[in-house]
């Protein structure tokens, strides 16, 4: 393929050991201020690294968390998917610290550490960078100093927040976002500020997980309903582990209501689903589609955006067996586009990579 770059893997987890790795990241005040408290680390408590589903078995490894050893990930993640570039996705819970300013330190250190630690190793990689969005000035800064580095190419934020991510509370982070170009990823996962279901607290596990998909259809409600996609219509909304076969029916549904209530929303001048076809963006693993090629091919006419899928392992979370990250039922016409057109068009950094 063009420039040799094959597929572009858009969903890497690499897994940060802990604070004491980012020691010398952190000003003078944040190594004594962590040490005096004893926080040796932040781990994302949905993404726990014990939990069976945070990593393929053949892909843990015999110590220390999944996707903590670059050597490791650039074999079984690019090498073996025969991915020429891969995108970085650390879940980590420095964004969720409820202490602004110790948020947005930890943030900067960290990004500072992946792009030490993993993106100076290996030119195939890119990375998304860690802002503490629930302080949306604090992160537009961070936006603004590491959007320098070019080798960072996106914004990542969690599908759960403190509040629905439309709330103009957050536009100064889609301001400093549309203005360096870089898409906007939300991906499973919260800092638990809220209950996961709408109406409270799980039990399970099982529960927490299955009701990401609710927090995916909230937090694409209200960017579309508050004026986000309209007020930045560049802005590019990427969804990372959604899912994709329950936009058909939400699609559906949205313009459904749109038409009955769009008084309420006068900056809505289309159908929403036309608007969202144009900004949203989502990873295929899982797919969490039928098998079928043809059912497949039909959820896809109905979401209307073939373009709209992008390539991913989601390493090293389990959400497939054997070596083909593709998932079953996907029209091999479509790999190419799938694997590398979509991305290139997605993440405007990366043409740069064919220049």
């Amino acid at each position: 393929m063009d420039a040799g770059i094959h597929s572009i893997d858009c969903d890497i987890h690499p897994s940060i050991p802990g604070t004491k790795a980012l020691m010398p990241y952190l000003e003078e005040h944040w190594r004594d201020h962590l040490s005096f408290r004893g926080i040796d680390d932040v781990e994302l408590t949905y993404n726990a690294y014990r939990n069976p589903f945070s990593c393929r078995p053949d892909w843990r490894p015999p110590t220390g968390k999944p996707g903590g050893d670059p050597s490791q990930v650039l074999e079984q993640a690019l090498d073996a998917f025969g991915a020429s570039i891969g995108i970085l996705n650390p879940l980590w819970g420095g964004p969720v610290v409820y202490a602004d300013d110790m948020a947005f330190a930890l943030c900067h250190a960290a990004n500072d550490w992946i792009a030490a630690t993993w993106l100076d190793r290996d030119p195939r990689l890119r990375a998304s960078m860690l802002v503490p969005f629930e302080s949306p000035e604090l992160a537009a800064e961070e936006i603004e100093h590491r959007a320098r580095d070019r080798r960072f190419v996106q914004v990542l934020l969690l599908a759960m927040t403190e509040a629905p991510l439309g709330r103009r509370h957050y536009w100064p982070i889609y301001r400093a976002a549309a203005r360096a170009g870089l898409p906007i990823a939300i991906h499973a996962g919260t800092g638990y500020r809220n209950p996961p279901t709408g109406i409270g607290w799980p039990s399970t596990y099982v529960e927490d997980y299955a009701a990401q998909t609710g927090g995916f259809q909230t937090q694409v409600l209200s960017l579309m309903t508050e004026g986000v996609l309209t007020k930045f219509p560049e802005l590019k909304v990427v969804l990372v582990e959604s899912g994709v076969a329950w936009l058909t029916s939400f699609l559906w549904r949205l313009n459904k209501t749109w038409r009955g209530v769009r008084i309420e929303v006068p900056w809505i001048k289309e159908a929403p689903a036309e608007i969202l076809r144009r900004s949203l963006r989502m990873t295929i693993q899982p797919l969490n589609a039928p098998k079928g090629e043809e059912q497949v091919r039909r959820m896809l006419d109905h979401i209307g955006g073939d373009h709209m899928l992008l390539f991913s392992t989601d390493y090293p979370h389990w959400h497939f067996d054997g070596g083909d990250a593709m998932p079953p039922g996907l029209p091999a016409a479509l790999h190419r586009k799938i694997r590398l057109d979509n991305p290139l068009e997605t993440y405007s950094r990366l043409m740069e990579t064919l220049q």
